[in-house]
Order: structure tokens, then C-alpha cells, then sequence
């Protein structure tokens, strides 16, 4: 059996008395596509946070690539490969389309390793992107600020990429 690139070992996180995780327990290995699914409410973007740092569970252990990151900040969960979009795309909007991705390149990116990952526009033409790439972040469609977040999260070349409610306000075509 594979180790698990991300772990999450019995997390619970509760705000006061409200317990909004309650023992949840994950593994997900190289080349594996996992789900969570639940309704509005059940604790999945919170479930996120944890996994990426942004919040420390009461309870449990994070574990991303053999290393307990339980408490970390979501930097260091960033450097051992984490990356992730948020229910409403986070974009700089004062930047044109490559500069975002530039930023997760040369920011937020880890060590460069040869992919088909290694410059701005190699990303913006993955995602169909490549002739809005000097135009502002802010003026592109929510649908299209949603695949410019997901290629910066790219740009920083993800050993696990969390998906935040990846469709979320998109109409069925998009």
C-alpha cells in the first residue's frame, strides 16, 4: 500500500459548542481523485481549512507527506505540495490573467521540477485561457476567475490540490 500524500487522522474542529467535523479520517495517495460530498452545512469547507492550514483542528493530526503539520500555518502545508481554490475564486483582480499564475509560479510555488507546468502560459493554454492572458483578473467572467484561481493553485505545483466547491455558481455548461 501506498503512504498517503495527505492525512487527516480523527480531525474534529468545533466553534464554541457547535462541532462542525466530528472524527473524520482521510487518506489520499499520488494519482488518486477523492470526493467529499454532504450538504450545505455539513463541514466540508471547514474540513478544507484544516487540510490546507488554514484552520487547527481541536482534535486529530494533518499529516502531508509523512510530516505532522497539525498547527502549521498554511505556508509550510504550501511547501510540502498543498494547494488549494476556495468556494469564491480569490484572484488578484488588479492583475492581468499571467501575472496571477506568474504569482503561484514564482511565489507560492515549490522547488521547479520539469512539467508541462513550468510557465504562465503553458497553464492559461491547459485551462483555455492563453488569449485572455493580459487582460485584467478582475474583468474576467466568475466562471473564467474560477479556472484562472485553479491554474494559480497549478503554478505552485500541488502535490494534492483541494478543490473548494469547484462548480460552485457555475451554470451546467461551464
Amino acid at each position: 500500500m501506498r503512504e498517503a500524500l495527505i492525512s487527516a487522522q480523527g480531525v474534529q474542529v468545533r466553534f464554541g459548542g457547535l462541532v462542525a467535523v466530528d472524527g473524520v479520517d482521510l487518506d489520499v495517495s499520488a494519482g488518486e481523485f477523492v470526493g467529499v460530498i454532504g450538504p450545505n452545512g455539513a463541514g466540508k469547507t471547514t474540513f478544507f481549512h484544516t487540510l490546507s492550514g488554514v484552520l487547527v483542528p481541536n482534535a486529530g493530526r494533518i499529516v502531508v507527506g509523512g510530516d505532522d503539520l497539525t498547527g502549521r500555518a498554511p505556508h509550510q502545508f504550501a511547501r510540502h505540495g498543498v494547494a488549494r481554490t476556495f468556494q469564491t475564486p480569490r484572484v488578484f483582480r488588479d492583475m492581468s490573467a499571467e501575472e496571477n499564475v506568474r504569482f503561484g509560479l514564482e511565489f507560492a510555488g515549490r522547488a521547479r521540477r520539469h512539467s508541462g507546468f513550468d510557465s504562465a502560459r503553458g497553464i492559461l493554454a491547459f485551462l483555455g485561457l492563453e488569449g485572455l492572458a493580459a487582460q485584467s483578473a478582475g474583468g474576467l467572467t466568475p466562471a473564467r476567475q474560477r479556472l484562472l484561481e485553479i491554474g494559480m493553485a497549478l503554478g505552485a505545483r500541488p502535490r494534492v490540490l483541494l478543490l473548494d466547491e469547484v462548480a460552485a455558481g457555475l451554470t451546467h455548461a461551464e
